[in-house]
């Protein structure tokens, strides 16, 4: 029953993302589908999928034990501070404070999580940055030195 339940919410979330995708349009003409073909897209696939779930037929739901959900719950949260402090931190410092809670929930020691954070945060805006040339968030620390 959980299963119909999350599909109906998931179709009705489909639903309003092709209504509000529908009417993106961009004022210039920059690729050939324009800007509402992603959306369209992913919404259209998140419906089908939603009505696969309602029409199934599945045994019952075996819920995760309580210490698994609080882990995932702990992962959630982690994730949501990190879109939070994005911008405000930067792209490093946010990086290596979210990859370290996320690599204890993973069974990191506490030394192997610090320096896989730190890694992961100049590693990944070296990459994005340099390589790729992708503009990333340096925080407000780092801001009065780059002027």
């Amino acid at each position: 029953m959980s299963e119909r339940i999350f599909g109906a919410f998931l179709l009705l979330l489909s639903v309003a993302g092709i209504w509000i995708g529908w009417d993106l349009k961009a004022p210039i003409s920059y690729e050939p589908v324009g800007p509402r073909a992603f959306p369209l897209l992913v919404f259209s696939l998140l419906g089908i999928c939603a009505l696969g779930l309602m029409i199934t037929r599945r045994p019952a739901t075996e819920w995760a034990p309580p210490p698994v959900l609080l882990r995932v719950g702990g992962m959630f949260l982690t994730v949501l501070a990190y879109a939070f402090l994005f911008d405000k931190l930067g792209f490093v410092i946010s990086t290596a404070l979210m990859s370290v809670p996320l690599a204890r929930f993973f069974g990191g020691t506490w030394k192997q999580s610090a320096l896989a954070g730190v890694g992961l945060g100049v590693l990944l805006f070296l990459f994005f940055d340099r390589l790729l040339d992708v503009a990333l968030p340096i925080g407000f620390w780092l801001k009065p030195l780059l002027g």
